[in-house]
C-alpha cells in the first residue's frame, strides 16, 4: 500500500509539471529572449544568429537579443548558457565549435555538452573557404603551398576551437606545411586584419567572406564542401585542389538541459518555421548559408555524429588540447 501511495505522488508530481510547463509554453515568451553567442559581432556566426534571431523576435512580439560573449573558441557563451536559469529565456547559438569540436579540444569543459544542454533544433550549414589578401601571389591552392614553403606565412582564424581552425589543423595534417596560426576573436576582426594586409591568408566561414570575395577585397582559393558552392561556382573544393579535406560548418540552437519539454517544443516549432520563412531564406542565402531545420531528437543524434567524428581528427591530426 505504502509502494502504491508513493507512486501515485510521483506521479502526481510528473503530471504537475507537466502542466506547469504546458501553461508556460502558452504564454511563452511574455519578456526578451536572450541569445549568447560565442564568436565577436559581424563574423559568420554572429551574422547568421541575427538572421534568425530577427525572424524570432517578428514571430515572438518580444525582442530576441544576441548577446555576444566571444573568446575561448566560443566555451565562454557556452558555459554561461549551461549555467542560465533553464526557462526558454537564454539560450545558445550553437554550433560545429561548442558542441562538436570543443569535448574533445579542451582538456576540461566548466560544463557537459551532453547533459548540460537540449539540442532545439538545427539552423543551417555552409562550408569554409581558403582566401587571401589579394596581394599575395598565388591564385591556387597548388600556388599557396609552394608560397607557404618559400615563406614564412600566418593563417588566420576566427579563434582557437573554431571551426576554420580545425579546419586549417586538417590541412597543415594532409599538406604537411608549417606556418604560424594566429587566432582571434571572431572571423570580422581577423578578416579587417587580412583586408589591411596584416596577415596574408585565413580559413574563415564563407558566410563571412562571401561579399568581401565578390567585391574582389579577398580571393578564395577553395571551398571546403563536397560541392562547389552555388555561390562561388568558380571556386574549387579542397578535393578539386588536390587536398582531400571535407568541412561542413554547422549552426544551431542550444537551450539549458532542464527547460521545460512543452518550451523546447514550441521553440522548435518557431525556429522551423522562421527558417521555411522566404525572407529568412533569402538572407540566409545571401549570407551562403543554406538553411536547414530539425526536430530535436534529429539535431541530437546530428551532435552525437558531429562529437565522435571531431574526436577522431583532434586525435588523429595531434591537435594540442588546451
Amino acid at each position: 500500500m505504502k509502494n502504491l501511495n508513493l507512486r501515485a505522488a510521483v506521479l502526481s508530481i510528473a503530471l504537475g509539471a507537466a502542466a506547469v510547463g504546458a501553461v508556460q509554453a502558452q504564454a511563452y515568451p511574455n519578456k526578451p529572449v536572450r541569445l549568447l553567442v560565442g564568436f565577436a559581432p559581424g563574423g559568420g556566426v554572429d551574422v547568421t544568429a541575427r538572421i534568425v534571431a530577427s525572424k524570432l523576435s517578428e514571430l515572438w512580439g518580444q525582442p530576441v537579443i544576441i548577446d555576444s560573449r566571444a573568446g575561448a573558441g566560443g566555451t565562454i557563451a557556452t558555459d554561461m548558457a549551461a549555467k542560465a536559469p533553464a526557462d526558454g529565456y537564454s539560450m545558445l547559438f550553437c554550433g560545429i565549435w561548442s558542441h562538436g569540436v570543443a569535448p574533445s579540444l579542451y582538456k576540461q569543459l566548466p560544463y557537459d555538452h551532453y547533459r548540460d544542454f537540449a539540442p532545439v533544433s538545427m539552423v543551417g550549414t555552409t562550408p569554409n573557404v581558403l582566401v587571401v589578401n589579394p596581394a599575395v601571389p598565388v591564385k591556387s591552392v597548388s600556388e599557396f603551398i609552394a608560397y607557404t614553403k618559400a615563406n614564412k606565412t600566418t593563417i588566420a582564424s576566427p579563434g582557437v576551437g573554431s571551426s576554420p581552425h580545425m579546419t586549417m589543423e586538417l590541412f597543415r595534417l594532409t599538406t604537411r606545411i608549417d606556418f604560424v596560426h594566429v587566432p582571434y576573436k571572431g572571423g570580422a576582426p581577423a578578416l579587417t586584419d587580412l583586408l589591411g594586409g596584416h596577415i596574408p591568408a585565413m580559413f574563415d566561414n564563407m558566410s563571412t567572406q562571401l561579399s568581401v570575395i565578390k567585391a574582389g577585397r579577398t580571393r578564395a582559393l577553395a571551398v571546403t564542401s563536397p560541392k562547389r558552392s552555388v555561390h562561388l561556382p568558380d571556386v574549387p573544393t579542397m578535393r578539386e585542389a588536390g587536398v582531400p579535406i571535407e568541412v561542413t560548418v554547422w549552426y544551431g540552437i542550444c537551450a539549458p538541459a532542464a527547460v521545460p519539454k512543452p518550451i523546447l517544443a514550441k521553440v522548435n516549432a518557431d525556429v522551423n518555421r522562421a527558417l521555411n520563412a522566404p525572407d529568412t531564406q533569402r538572407r540566409l542565402v545571401e549570407v551562403g548559408v543554406d538553411a536547414g531545420g530539425s526536430t530535436p531528437e534529429q539535431f541530437a543524434a546530428f551532435i552525437k555524429s558531429e562529437t565522435e567524428t571531431w574526436a577522431r581528427v583532434v586525435r588523429e591530426a595531434g591537435v594540442p588540447q588546451q
